[in-house]
């Protein structure tokens, strides 16, 4: 059974290029989803239960922390390991990250081989 992997964020560049980053996954039988905002991203994380999300804070509707808080907190999925993207760097947003339940918080721009890189070793893919 193949792994999922969800990518969340308002600025279509940014989606791409993760997708970009992130599609050689699906060799290793990884579905990637995308989503615009944080309410398509709570109904995605819900329907498909992804393993890995990688998710924007600043976004319309509903932000990465609320999000975040939602599917950890409220709907109990602590198993789906959610990365937050921020252009923000501040320590006031990494707690705040931390506090929702994030397992990993990144700034942008980031890295791509890092994202790559975070993935495999999240989804366990031998590269």
């Amino acid at each position: 059974m193949g792994k999922k992997l969800l990518i969340v964020d308002d600025e279509p560049h940014i989606r791409l290029l993760l997708e970009q980053t992130l599609e050689e996954l699906e060799d290793h039988d990884i579905e990637i989803f995308t989503a615009t905002n944080g309410l398509e991203a709570l109904e995605t994380i819900q329907q498909e239960k992804p393993n890995l999300v990688f998710l924007d804070v600043m976004m319309p509707k509903m932000n990465g922390y609320d999000v975040c808080q939602k599917v950890k907190g409220d709907l109990g999925l602590k198993e789906i390991f959610i990365i937050m993207l921020t252009a923000k760097g501040q320590e006031f947003d990494r707690s705040r990250g931390k506090d929702v339940g994030a397992d990993i918080y990144m700034t942008k721009p980031f890295d791509p081989d890092e994202i790559l890189d975070k993935a495999c070793k999240i989804l366990e893919i031998e590269t």
